[in-house]
């Protein structure tokens, strides 16, 4: 635990509603959303990894990204998160000039970034090339570590860190992939406070499989909300620095076809919220 996590204000940590919450939303209605349930960010789905393939309408519509801003400063709502550049065998950190470009015209603080190349030395030096061009436009870059890509860990993800020293280069912290990585809470509270770019709140039940495709199926189709799992979110909670933003990821497909988006959201709020006061009031004793 950090040394002054019990100081943590709830009002002050960014709140953001990420768009697997509610994948069925346009992005106007995400921003209703996300302002009707008091969040203060939404994170901006403009590719789903590989920059061959076609970008998401806030990615190729500039006409869109000018009304999008419009509505969310209207709203009150500012964007945490851009996601997501894979870095692959085949792919070169140029590629996702436009993706940085547009992640920070729409203002995201963070462009998402996964490492599904097995080549150490090729893959650092294109996330290295990555965090220099994200640079000047005053944007992050978090490294998402997922279990089935190369980096699949908080170890390996703490060691490109460490290795690239690049004061923009960041960690995602996603509950579920800490815990299918089997992750030790102790090496989380060990991380230099500035390494921690992103929380990815969410729950889940005790993995009795780890096959690759009961892991897909569980982190994009059928999380949990906080409290309903297994994961040990309150001491993931407390060991994360106090500023830290918390950001709901938690695709709920067969709820989806019952709950309409807008409860969902709600009650992953209410679930969200209430764990971060248990994890406060266990760090105080109260």
């Amino acid at each position: 635990m950090t040394t002054d996590s019990s100081h943590r204000d709830q009002k002050s940590i960014p709140l953001s509603l990420s768009y697997y919450t509610a994948p069925e939303l346009s992005f106007e209605e995400l921003v209703e959303v996300a302002a009707e349930i008091g969040c203060t960010h939404v994170g901006l789905r403009l590719l789903d990894g590989a920059p061959t393939e076609p970008g998401t309408k806030l990615m190729q519509n500039p006409d869109f990204r000018r009304n999008a801003l419009t509505h969310m400063g209207a709203l009150g709502i500012s964007a945490l998160d851009a996601s997501a550049a894979r870095i692959r065998a085949e792919t070169r950190a140029s590629d996702f000039a436009a993706l940085l470009d547009v992640s920070a015209e729409m203002g995201a603080r963070c462009v998402m970034c996964s490492i599904d190349d097995a080549e150490a030395e090729r893959s650092f030096n294109n996330l290295a090339e990555l965090c220099d061009m994200a640079k000047p436009l005053g944007l992050k870059i978090g490294i998402e570590f997922v279990p089935w890509m190369s980096i699949g860990s908080l170890s390996d993800a703490a060691r490109a860190v460490a290795h690239l020293q690049r004061a923009n280069l960041g960690i995602v912290i996603d509950a579920l992939h800490f815990d299918r990585s089997q992750g030790d809470v102790s090496e989380l509270a060990a991380l230099p406070p500035d390494s921690i770019a992103i929380f990815q709140i969410c729950d889940a039940p005790r993995c009795t499989d780890f096959s690759l495709e009961s892991q897909l199926h569980v982190a994009t189709k059928e999380r949990l909300l906080p409290g309903d799992g297994d994961i040990d979110l309150l001491e993931m909670c407390r060991a994360l620095p106090t500023d830290t933003p918390v950001a709901m990821e938690i695709p709920m497909t067969k709820l989806s076809q019952t709950m309409p988006a807008i409860e969902r959201a709600r009650r992953a709020a209410e679930a969200t919220r209430q764990t971060l006061r248990r994890a406060q009031a266990a760090a105080t004793g109260s």
